[in-house]
C-alpha cells in the first residue's frame, strides 16, 4: 500500500472518543488513517445503502477492526447513536466509511447530504476529516511525483449533539483550505508557470485572433514575449508597467513579456473616468505604458500619457523580428530552466506581487489590488481543475484584461493549462463573437450576464451549438435571462461568483457529473445559486449587525480564506484592516448563505441594502422582481436600478431609477407596486418613487456603476 499519504492535525482529535467523518475514503487512505490511530479501538461505520469498492471491502474485512452499520432511514437515529456509544468509550473511535459516488474532481465532500444529515442526527461528537487528493487539484505543468497521494487533515471537532450539516461543511472547508494552502507550487513563480505552459504546449496550442483571423502558436508567443521582455527592461527601471490593450495577441504578449521582465503588469481600465485612470497611474507609480497605435486612435478620449512614455507594441515587434525568431528557435531546444536563467525569469515568486489590478470603482475611487504569484497560481489551479476540460477545448477570450475575470480565466488559465484561445477585443460585438464561436467550434464561453444578453438578439442558435459550458460572473444572473438563453441555445448558463480580491473566482456552478452504475451523484450545479466553493477556499458567515459567527446556513456577511485571497490593498493599510482580520479572513461585503448541499446563495451586497423600518432590503432582489414584472430580463442594457433614499418615518425607502418611465410617474409606480405585490414581494420592498433617467450607468465589466447611480440620484 502507498506510504505517500499524509495524516495531519491529529492533535485536534478528541481523546475521549468520537465519530470520524472523512469527506471520502479509499482502501489506501483507510489503511493509513487506521495506522495513524494505532492504540485506539477502531470501529468502521457503514451506512447500509452505500456502495464500496472491492478493494475497500477487502481491506475492512482484513483490517482487524470491528464494524457496525446503520440506515439513514432509521426512525430514531438518536437511539442508534446511543447504541453506538459504547464503541467510543475507553478511547474508542468510530470511523464512517463513505461509499463510491460520482463527483467532480476536487469536490470537497463525497457524502450525499441525506447520509450526512443522518450522521449528524446520531448525536455523537464528530471529527470532520478532509481528504484531499492533490493529483485531482494540480496545475497541468506540475510533476505529480512531487506531492503526496492524499492529505488527510482533521478539523476542529463538533461536540456531541451540536453537529449539523452546516457546521460539518464549514469545518471541512477550513481543513481543506489548510491542506491546499500547504502545496509547494504556491511558493513558485507565475512567470515560471507561464513559461512552462508555453513550452509544454508550444506545438499543440494556439491563439486565434478574431480581429484578423490570424493564428499564433504558443511557441511564437513564447519567442515574442521573451524578446519583448528585454525591451521592457531597457525602457523602465520601475517595478510596474502599464498595459492599455484589449484581449488579443498584443495584450497577451504584452502581459507575458512584462512578467518575463520580472515586473508587474498593470492593465488599465480604458473605459474609466479620467480621474479614476489618473488615480490608478499615480497609485501604481507607472512611467511606461504598452499599447498600440490603432488602439490609441480608437480610444481617443483616454487621457493618454506623452508618446515618449508609450511602448507601441506593433512598432517594437517588427523591429526586433530577428530576436523573436532567435527565441522561437531557442525556445524549442533549450530546457525551461536554461531559458529562465538567461532571462532572469522566476526571481519573484510566492507572496510577492505578480499582477496589479484596480477595483472597478463602482462605489468610490478605485483601490489597487496587488495579486501575488500564490494568489494567481492558486486560482488557475482551483478554476481549471474544477472545469476538467479536454485538451482540445477552445475558450473564447473577450473579457477586458483590466478585469480580474479576464486576466485570470482568459489569459493565464489557457496558457498554463494548455487550451486553445480565441480572442476578440470587445464582448459587446455579439454577432462577430457568434461567428468566432461557430468558426472555431468554441466549447467554453466565459461572460457576464450583461454581455450574454447581446446573444439573445439576431444570433442563429446553430452558431453557438458547439458550446458545452457557459459560465457567467461579475454580476447576478437573472433567472429569466438564464431560462431564455437555454430555451434559445439549448444550454443553461452557469453562474459563478468572485471578486478582484479573490483573484477572482471563489465559487462556480458546473454541470452535474453524468450518472454511472446507479451511484449517487454529488451535485455540482444548483440553479439560482452561485455554485460550490472552489477547492481550497474556506467560507464563514457572520451576523451583519453584531459581527458574531453564524452557521453557514444562516444569512449574513460572507468571509473567505484561501491562497487565492489577496493580502491587502495597495497603500491603504487602514482599509485593509477593515476587511482582513488577524487570521487572514477576508470580509467580502456580500451577504449570503450556504445550503445543505454546499451551494452558496448571494442575497446582495451590504452596500446595496436599505434598512427600512429595521428590515434589511436587498436592492438586487427588488431589481430582479421589477425586471421580471416588466419583462426586461432579456434587454441588452439595464433599464432600471434601485437606490436608497432618506425617509423620515422609516429611515430609508426604495427609489427606482428608470430609463423607460412614462409621463404618469405616480400611476406607473402604483401599477408597479400591485404587480410586485402579486409576485410576492413584501410591501416594504416596493419602490416609493420612480425617477426618470436617460441611462443606467454600468462599468466596463458589466456591473452596475453604484457611484454613477448615486450621482444621478443627487442630480435628479
Amino acid at each position: 500500500m502507498s506510504t505517500s499519504i499524509e495524516v495531519r492535525s491529529l492533535d485536534r482529535l478528541p481523546r475521549d472518543g468520537c465519530l470520524i467523518v472523512p469527506s471520502r475514503l479509499d482502501a489506501n487512505q483507510a489503511n493509513e488513517l487506521a495506522s495513524s490511530l494505532a492504540g485506539r479501538n477502531i470501529t468502521w461505520l457503514v451506512e447500509e445503502t452505500v456502495t464500496l469498492t472491492e478493494e475497500l471491502q477487502s481491506y475492512l474485512q482484513l483490517s482487524g477492526h470491528r464494524g457496525a452499520a446503520f440506515s439513514k432511514t432509521d426512525e430514531s437515529l438518536p437511539d442508534v447513536g446511543r447504541n453506538l456509544g459504547p464503541k467510543i468509550e475507553a478511547n474508542g473511535l468510530l470511523i464512517f466509511v463513505p461509499g463510491v459516488t460520482n463527483a467532480r474532481p476536487g469536490s470537497s465532500c463525497h457524502i450525499p447530504s441525506d447520509i450526512l444529515q443522518a450522521l449528524c442526527q446520531l448525536g455523537i461528537a464528530i471529527a470532520p476529516l478532509d481528504v484531499s487528493v492533490p493529483a485531482e487539484m494540480r496545475l497541468d505543468i506540475e510533476n505529480p511525483g512531487k506531492f503526496p497521494t492524499a492529505i488527510l487533515n482533521f478539523s476542529e471537532p463538533l461536540p456531541g449533539g451540536q453537529a449539523t450539516i452546516a457546521r460539518y461543511r464549514e469545518a471541512l472547508l477550513i481543513a481543506s483550505e489548510e491542506s491546499f494552502s500547504s502545496r509547494e507550487f504556491l511558493r513558485e513563480s507565475l512567470a515560471m508557470a507561464v513559461l512552462q505552459g508555453l513550452k509544454k504546449h508550444s506545438k499543440t496550442n494556439s491563439l486565434y485572433d478574431g480581429t484578423d483571423d490570424s493564428e499564433l502558436s504558443f511557441e511564437k508567443i513564447l519567442g515574442a514575449a521573451l524578446a519583448f521582455s528585454k525591451e521592457i527592461k531597457i525602457a523602465t527601471k520601475k517595478k510596474r508597467v502599464g498595459v492599455i490593450l484589449p484581449p488579443g495577441r498584443g495584450g497577451t504578449i504584452a502581459n507575458i513579456a512584462v512578467l518575463f521582465a520580472n515586473k508587474v503588469p498593470v492593465n488599465l481600465n480604458f473605459t474609466a473616468s479620467h480621474e479614476a485612470i489618473g488615480s490608478a497611474i499615480r497609485q501604481a507609480d507607472l512611467d511606461r505604458f504598452i499599447t498600440a497605435d490603432p488602439f490609441v486612435r480608437k480610444v481617443a478620449d483616454f487621457p493618454w500619457p506623452p508618446n515618449r512614455d508609450l511602448l507601441f507594441i506593433e512598432r517594437i515587434l517588427p523591429r526586433i523580428k530577428k530576436k523573436i525568431i532567435k527565441w522561437v528557435l531557442l525556445g524549442k531546444i533549450l530546457p525551461t530552466q536554461v531559458i529562465a536563467k538567461l532571462h532572469g525569469i522566476g526571481k519573484s515568486k510566492g507572496d510577492e506581487e505578480a499582477l496589479l489590478l484596480f477595483t472597478s470603482g463602482s462605489s468610490g475611487e478605485p483601490k489597487g489590488v496587488p495579486l501575488t504569484h500564490r494568489n494567481l497560481l492558486a486560482n488557475v489551479c482551483q478554476f481549471g481543475r474544477q472545469l476538467d476540460l479536454s485538451d482540445d477545448t477552445k475558450l473564447l477570450g473577450c473579457l477586458p484584461l483590466f478585469h480580474s475575470f479576464g486576466t485570470t480565466t482568459t489569459l493565464l488559465f489557457p496558457i498554463i493549462e494548455g487550451l486553445n484561445l480565441v480572442t476578440y477585443p470587445s464582448p459587446l460585438e455579439t454577432k462577430r463573437l457568434a461567428e468566432l464561436i461557430s468558426q472555431h467550434q468554441v466549447s467554453l464561453l466565459l461572460a457576464t450576464p450583461t454581455f450574454l444578453r447581446g446573444f439573445m438578439r439576431r444570433i442563429n442558435p446553430e452558431m453557438l451549438s458547439s458550446l458545452e459550458i457557459v459560465v457567467t460572473g461579475a454580476e447576478k444572473l437573472a433567472v429569466n435571462l438564464a431560462n431564455s438563453f437555454e430555451e434559445k441555445f439549448s444550454i443553461l448558463p452557469m453562474e459563478g461568483y468572485g471578486l478582484t480580491e479573490t483573484s477572482p473566482a471563489a465559487t462556480i456552478n458546473l454541470p452535474d457529473p453524468a450518472p454511472d452504475n446507479g451511484l449517487p451523484v454529488i451535485p455540482s450545479e444548483r440553479f439560482t445559486s452561485v455554485g460550490l466553493p472552489l477547492p481550497g477556499l474556506a467560507i464563514r458567515i457572520t451576523n451583519p449587525a453584531t459581527d458574531e459567527r453564524n452557521t453557514l446556513d444562516q444569512s449574513g456577511i460572507i468571509w473567505m480564506k484561501g491562497s487565492n485571497v489577496f493580502n491587502g490593498y495597495l497603500g491603504h493599510p487602514e482599509i485593509t484592516e477593515e476587511v482582513i482580520d488577524e487570521n487572514k479572513w477576508f470580509k467580502s461585503g456580500d451577504v449570503g448563505r450556504i445550503d445543505d448541499e454546499g451551494f452558496l446563495f448571494i442575497e446582495g451586497r451590504l452596500s446595496r441594502f436599505s434598512k427600512i423600518a429595521g428590515e434589511m432590503v436587498p436592492h438586487e432582489n427588488v431589481e430582479a422582481a421589477v425586471n421580471r414584472v416588466w419583462n426586461l430580463d432579456n434587454e441588452i442594457e439595464p433599464k432600471v436600478a434601485v437606490v436608497g433614499i432618506p425617509d423620515e418615518k422609516k429611515g430609508e425607502a426604495i427609489a427606482l431609477l428608470s430609463t423607460i418611465a412614462g409621463p404618469a410617474i405616480e400611476q406607473e409606480n402604483l401599477d408597479l407596486r400591485y404587480k410586485l405585490l402579486d409576485e410576492g414581494l413584501p410591501s416594504l420592498w416596493c419602490p416609493k418613487t420612480i425617477i426618470p433617467v436617460e441611462e443606467i450607468p454600468i462599468l466596463a465589466s458589466g456591473k452596475l456603476d453604484i457611484k454613477g447611480c448615486e450621482e444621478l440620484l443627487a442630480n435628479s
